[in-house]
């Protein structure tokens, strides 16, 4: 069987380009392995949750800055870059905002947020009020990115279904 020359270049020319694809195809799953190991891909590559929660209990508030800062919520950054929360809010059910100014989560670094006043520091950064934010009963937190967002929520007081659920208190945190 004859074949002509330029049949010949054209089925070079396929399997160049075949060879190609299946080169760019196997590099495509290396580069994203190197992201996320099956987790769900932030927009912006942030790996920064709500870690923790603690409300104030009627028990131990006072009223007192001590008692304010007793309430916290805990972000830590999982990922392996620093990550500039500058502009970054976090609130709660009723519309109290704070939001983070010049600050950086380290890689693998934990801060906690207090609701009182005290001296900010790459572990503690405090929203200075005089009132408390978290209700004990029920609320949720919600962090949200310079973009407005949603990074990450968490709640307590409420059952599986979204109800309030005032059996255990409020004490229970859950991620929505």
């Amino acid at each position: 069987m004859f074949v002509s020359a330029s049949a010949t270049r054209r089925r070079v020319a396929a399997a160049v380009v075949a060879a190609t694809a299946v080169v760019g195809a196997a590099a495509l799953p290396a580069s994203a392995a190197d992201r996320d190991h099956g987790r769900p891909h932030h927009w912006d590559r942030s790996h920064v949750v709500i870690s923790g929660a603690q409300h104030h209990t009627s028990l131990r508030y006072d009223r007192s800055n001590a008692s304010l800062n007793r309430e916290w919520v805990e972000l830590t950054n999982d990922g392996r870059r620093d990550v500039n929360l500058d502009g970054w809010t976090l609130s709660d059910e009723d519309g109290h905002t704070y939001t983070f100014r010049h600050y950086r989560l380290e890689d693998h670094a934990t801060v906690r947020v207090h609701t009182g006043a005290g001296r900010d520091s790459e572990s503690d950064l405090y929203q200075d009020r005089r009132q408390s934010v978290w209700d004990s009963d029920h609320d949720t937190a919600t962090l949200r990115n310079d973009h407005g967002r949603l990074i990450d929520s968490t709640s307590w007081g409420y059952d599986d279904r979204g109800d309030r659920d005032d059996r255990d208190g409020g004490r229970s945190g859950r991620h929505r």
